[in-house]
């Protein structure tokens, strides 16, 4: 099978995501509006799609923004999706929605990462949860990722909280096919025993997971549930592989823990 990453001839590549979504020829085809004859003659080789028709089955295939260009530039097509750096003035408007609600989320933690879980925004409310980390690990590019493996002995629960996060990964790489995000699962099953790996293909975690509870600093704990964000109309390839976590009190001890450090951070 040909490797996403190889940027191979556009009939293979189209093929490969055509099996990794689990569809028959005859399936794709009936869903995006083609004949199974002309799809087969595409993915041999034997027929070049038009930019449409590649678009119209990249949609159906739910392939990435970044991956649908990619598509297009092995059929000999220009890319559709912009691509901009996330500091560049076109994404300003989208810069500033991201503040806003960061700094609107405060006292709590939030943070926004990219497709690989580089870190790429978060507020003052992060610091009391990484006061622990090495130095160096915050040095950018920071993976959000693989600075909460280096607080597994600080997270009570870390056998769910870190079997649940493997889960995500795991499916976010089956969608995607992205190597970096294999090696970050990869990452993760050096730190799982093959117990917890076993029980994070049963996708079980989510379901026992509960609050994330941390031991806070001086004894007792902090407890947290999260809420997941993406944008709904992305409209480039960067905009489309953001995510947003926000992290919310599970109980009043944490809320007023977390209140105070904002007024001690505030000088007030």
């Amino acid at each position: 099978m040909a490797t996403i990453g190889s940027a191979p001839q556009v009939g293979p590549l189209l093929r490969e995501w055509r099996q990794r979504r689990r569809l028959t020829q005859l399936e794709l085809a009936l869903d995006a509006g083609v004949s199974a004859r002309h799809l087969s003659f595409i993915e041999t080789g034997r027929s070049k799609p038009g930019r449409d028709m590649l678009l119209r089955l990249g949609e159906r295939l739910d392939v990435p923004f970044r991956e649908r260009n990619l598509l297009l530039l092995a059929a000999g097509h220009a890319p559709a999706f912009p691509e901009h750096p996330f500091g560049a003035p076109e994404l300003a408007p989208v810069r500033e929605a991201l503040e806003r609600i960061l700094k609107s989320h405060e006292p709590y933690p939030a943070v926004v990462f990219d497709r690989h879980w580089n870190l790429v925004a978060a507020n003052a409310a992060i610091q009391p949860l990484i006061a622990t980390i090495d130095p160096a690990l915050l040095d950018p590019p920071v993976n959000v990722l693989r600075i909460g493996l280096e607080l597994i002995p600080q997270i009570i629960n870390a056998h769910d909280v870190m079997g649940y996060f493997r889960d995500r990964i795991e499916r976010q790489l089956a969608a995607t096919a992205d190597k970096q995000l294999a090696q970050l699962l990869d990452e993760f099953d050096t730190y799982l025993s093959s117990e917890d790996r076993g029980a994070a293909s049963e996708s079980d975690f989510a379901q026992n997971l509960g609050p994330v509870r941390v031991r806070a600093p001086g004894g007792g704990e902090w407890s947290f549930f999260g809420m997941f964000g993406t944008f709904d109309m992305p409209f480039e390839v960067t905009i489309s592989e953001l995510a947003m976590e926000l992290l919310f009190p599970a109980d009043r001890a944490t809320a007023d823990a977390f209140a105070s450090l904002a007024r001690d951070r505030d000088g007030s």
